[in-house]
């Protein structure tokens, strides 16, 4: 059995099913998606292992995931801090970021330099929603998080990375392979291009949806959001 991925098109497609006929809002798929986040990050990374997680958070739906898995984070016990270079004006970002600042929990300016003294990474700077190229100031972050040693979970994507043919041949990107990627709702093409440890995050697609959009709910168990799978799709 092959792991069945949703495109950049279809997922973008989900998205706004979800909110339309689905009845979520941006807000609720925001929560869920950074909560699985929070969670594959409690799960390969225990505080035993470390408290201090960076997170790297771009402009769009996959930084605000970033900002809410690092409010969980903080209630798990971590100390995330936070690099936010392009913050939208919209106020659902706003909200987030203020939700951490009342928690205490620090913005820096410098990403190389915070590297230098994390525990662990979340690359949630592009999403599935990614193309084109890598503008300032992610460039160096990407390649900061190529280099390091530093562990690295990605929210959906890889940054830079293509979502049907996976890390870039040349430049930004192509040396980039984290360890440890959650896919939200479905995997995306790239999958078969990644190597690390793969989680699926996203308790909330009703039966019906999956099934138009043909992709398998796998069987989450208790209280998780996430589940880990390997690369034939099956759970771990």
């Amino acid at each position: 059995m092959t792991l069945k991925t949703l495109s950049a098109k279809a997922a973008a497609a989900l998205d706004r099913e979800l909110m339309s006929t689905g009845a979520f809002s941006i807000d609720q798929l925001m929560e869920l998606a950074g909560l699985s986040v929070s969670q594959v990050v409690h799960r390969v990374h225990p505080l035993s292992k470390g408290k201090r997680i960076l997170v790297a958070v771009g402009p769009g739906n996959n930084g605000g995931d970033g900002l809410v898995a690092a409010r969980h984070l903080r209630h798990y016990g971590y100390q995330p801090t936070v690099y936010y270079p392009k913050r939208p004006k919209n106020d659902l970002y706003q909200r987030l970021a203020k939700q951490l600042e009342d928690l205490e929990v620090p913005f820096v300016d410098d990403f190389p330099t915070a590297l230098q003294s994390a525990d662990h990474v979340i690359d949630a700077v592009f999403g599935f929603s990614f193309s084109g190229e890598v503008r300032e100031p992610f460039p160096a972050v990407i390649q900061a998080m190529a280099e390091s040693k530093v562990p690295v979970t990605s929210v959906d994507a890889p940054s830079s990375w293509d979502i049907e043919e996976g890390p870039p041949k040349s430049g930004v990107g192509s040396n980039f392979h984290p360890d440890v990627l959650i896919s939200l709702t479905a995997p995306k093409p790239l999958v078969k291009h990644f190597k690390g440890r793969h989680f699926i995050g996203g308790r909330f697609v009703s039966p019906a949806i999956a099934k138009k959009y043909d992709f398998d709910v796998p069987a989450y168990e208790g209280v998780d959001q996430i589940v880990e799978v390997g690369p034939d799709g099956l759970k771990l």
